[in-house]
């Protein structure tokens, strides 16, 4: 299987006479159409890279506003994310939407794996903080310290939210030996002994910062869904995760159940 990141050339027997015979159908939105036909098709792989604009205009004898139109549509579509050193667009795996239960307490790695996706993790930030902002949300003092993590979690190989989460090191200091890439909740309970008593989240419609679109591999900011998350443990339901989670827009869709 041919991965290398050279641009394929255009398959034959597509010029724009052919494009046009869609009467009353821009010629951006056929190209557009044929272009997804290929990309679903497998034509084109992760990784690879389609002609830069020029190239496709030329090779097409359309005008290159035309080709831009076209490649515009499909990174908003998550077909493509940021353009190869060529000037070309860089095809990426596309996200394929999950539908998630709500109403139960647990974390990626299981929701993934209920799914049937294989759950994978990349650590971006790991470090021991002390922050007086961080600090008020738990309640303790302001010299407290916290375990703060930035992760990027994957399912089937695709990036699917961009974690921010803070955990108490006073309440579970075995935290501060974890390497961010197993369960937390695992961890909180196995190597802290905690039992986990309940959270609370909250869910908003946000547009992800040119940061989190780049660790999404995404050619420009996607709407996405931000998940505040507060978890508390033991009898006294005391704070031990605070998790800010950026959840692709184009990749979830969650369910709840309503009581009559």
């Amino acid at each position: 299987m041919d991965t290398t990141n050279e641009p394929k050339p255009w398959p034959p027997g597509l010029d724009a006479a052919d494009l046009r015979e869609s009467a009353g159908e821009m010629l951006w939105r056929r190209l557009h159409a044929r272009l997804s036909e290929l990309l679903t098709a497998g034509h084109w792989l992760p990784g690879q890279s389609l002609p830069s604009e020029r190239e496709l205009a030329a090779q097409l004898g359309v005008s290159r506003i035309t080709v831009k139109r076209c490649y515009d549509e499909l990174r908003r579509e998550g077909w493509l994310g940021r353009g190869s050193g060529r000037g070309g667009s860089l095809v990426q795996a596309a996200a394929v939407k999950v539908h998630a239960p709500l109403g139960r307490l647990k974390g990626f790695t299981q929701e993934m794996r209920e799914l049937g996706k294989t759950p994978s993790t990349r650590v971006l930030q790991l470090e021991t903080v002390r922050d007086r902002m961080i600090a008020s949300v738990f309640e303790r003092p302001s010299n407290a310290a916290f375990l703060h993590v930035v992760r990027l979690r994957f399912g089937d190989d695709v990036p699917m939210t961009r974690e921010n989460a803070w955990y108490d090191l006073t309440l579970a200091p075995a935290m501060a030996q974890w390497d961010g890439m197993d369960s937390a909740y695992d961890w909180l309970r196995v190597q802290c002994g905690l039992v986990l008593s309940g959270a609370q989240q909250s869910v908003e419609a946000v547009l992800s910062t040119e940061e989190e679109a780049r660790d999404f591999n995404l050619a420009q900011p996607l709407p996405c869904l931000l998940f505040k998350r507060k978890t508390r443990a033991g009898p006294q339901g005391l704070l031990v995760e605070y998790v800010e989670g950026l959840f692709r827009g184009d990749a979830y869709a969650y369910q709840m159940a309503l009581a009559v």
